[in-house]
């Protein structure tokens, strides 16, 4: 009877983590049917999956590492402007705006990780926003070729040739929508593949127990090293297509400020969880959509409903339907 029971328990667990997935992205494929019926549009969908995929990368170093940074932000700025000034002074190629952006804002990421790899906690933290606002500051200040305040105008996306075929995304719609999605759904899989791998249930130990894992013998420097440098990537990209997005990149996408939503977004989400992230930027973005456009104040119901998740939802908005699901 006990293995009745546990055959049926483990036949549920495969069954939610096979439904879940195919419920996401049926529900992101037809986005452009539906979203319209409940008084949305496509390019709410489109912020969605950019401010998802940064705080999913974020979440490699936050919910499955256990390490917090305040600076995801400046990486998300970096691809940004990386991709805006590709667009504007290199090449008017989309393409090559995204691997600039995605380059640019990985390896800065990289870089700066060998510097802070050994600190923790609240000295990590405050080393990751000093960094960013050293690159605010940077962008504020260069008018000449950043655009300063005003932020990098004077560039857009460009059609992309597959072929004989052209991909037409400069008008955005729908076009530019599952331009992003197809993009968002190699990150993911790509996370998703690193997170299964020996090297992400590595990552799982040192979250758990850094010094029992330190005492087995893993280089937990140089995987938390790894993990911020991916991170840091994934973030990156998600820049890259918040600037295609609004042929626009300005210096707040590189504030701190920035960086504490995409913890937010993680948090109320399910920071232990794969896709918890995506869930917590869908209600961010809605809300800060939905309430806009009544108050100023917006933040501060956000911060209400952080506040609650924290306090009674400790597992995020995912965790607690998963919950309830196998109750």
């Amino acid at each position: 009877m006990s293995t009745a029971l546990v055959a049926a328990s483990e036949g549920r667990a495969i069954s939610r983590r096979v439904l879940a997935p195919i419920a996401i992205w049926a529900a992101l494929l037809t986005v452009p049917l539906w979203l319209p019926l409940l008084g949305g549009y496509t390019a709410l969908a489109a912020r969605v999956l950019v401010f998802g995929l940064a705080a999913m990368g974020l979440n490699i170093l936050l919910g499955f590492t256990g390490v917090l940074s305040f600076g995801h932000a400046a990486y998300f700025g970096l691809g940004a402007y990386g991709a805006g000034l590709t667009l504007r002074y290199l090449v008017h190629s989309t393409p090559a705006a995204i691997v600039a952006g995605t380059l640019l804002g990985g390896l800065a990421g990289t870089l700066f990780g060998l510097l802070i790899v050994r600190r923790r906690g609240v000295y990590f933290a405050m080393c990751t926003i000093a960094f960013g606002q050293l690159w605010y500051y940077l962008a504020y200040s260069w008018n000449s070729v950043t655009g300063g305040f005003d932020g990098l105008r004077d560039f857009h996306r460009e059609p992309i040739g597959l072929g004989p075929l052209t991909l037409d995304i400069s008008q955005g719609g729908t076009a530019f929508y599952y331009f992003l999605l197809a993009i968002f759904a190699i990150a993911v899989g790509l996370m998703g593949f690193l997170l299964r791998s020996p090297f992400g249930r590595t990552l799982l130990a040192i979250r758990e127990n850094e010094r029992r894992a330190r005492f087995l013998g893993i280089p937990v420097e140089r995987h938390i090293w790894l993990s911020f440098s991916i991170s840091c990537f994934f973030t990156a990209l998600a820049g890259t297509l918040y600037a295609l997005l609004n042929n626009f990149a300005d210096p707040l996408t590189l504030h701190y400020s920035l960086s504490g939503y995409f913890v937010v977004m993680t948090v109320i989400g399910g920071m232990r969880t794969f896709w918890g992230p995506l869930l917590g930027a869908a209600v961010f973005v809605m809300l800060q959509d939905y309430i806009s456009s009544m108050t100023v104040n917006w933040m501060s119901f956000v911060g209400v409903i952080f506040i609650l998740v924290v306090l009674f939802f400790p597992r995020g908005l995912l965790g607690m339907m998963r919950r309830r699901i196998a109750a």
